[in-house]
């Protein structure tokens, strides 16, 4: 009896966790000193944060927003990056092969917080909107650091033009 209860459980349990985690969001461990001092303040400690797929679920995000997408470079890996600039935007580049870039339509700019120490748009260049798959919203653990995330952009990061 207990073994038929089990299995009606995995039977109806699974695919709603399934599409929990497809539609709505997971929790991810972040990892590195790219976003430092927003997630990972202390190398020591390691931030833990809730990812919502549903608020880009029509890949809409604005300049400030922290997401989770797939590296340009190693699409096995997936990065956490701040939006600096959208489609239109003219930025100001820290080491890209041109010194200023207007973003194309469907792309966005992402850099980490720890300027010189991370991967970003200044490495690969504009980043496709398809590439994004979620927005971290708040830090969960450790308990200490509970917050949601503040959507800022650091005042010498702006884009030197925006398109609205």
């Amino acid at each position: 009896m207990w073994f038929r209860s089990l299995c009606r459980s995995v039977f109806f349990g699974l695919p709603i966790g399934i599409t929990f985690l497809d539609t709505v969001g997971y929790v991810a461990r972040v990892e590195g000193i790219s976003m430092q001092p927003a997630l990972n303040p202390e190398s020591k400690n390691t931030d833990y944060v809730f990812l919502s797929r549903w608020a880009v679920r029509d890949y809409t995000v604005n300049r400030g927003d922290v997401i989770s997408l797939v590296s340009p470079k190693d699409p096995n890996q997936k990065i956490i990056k701040r939006v600096v600039a959208l489609q239109g935007d003219v930025v100001s580049t820290l080491g890209y092969k041109n010194q200023y870039v207007k973003i194309p339509e469907g792309y966005c700019w992402v850099e980490g917080d720890h300027t010189g120490h991370t991967l970003d748009s200044n490495t690969f260049g504009p980043v496709s909107l398809g590439l994004i798959n979620a927005k971290a919203m708040c830090i969960v653990w450790p308990p200490s650091r509970w917050q949601s995330l503040e959507v800022k952009l650091p005042e010498n990061r702006k884009p030197i033009s925006t398109a609205t």
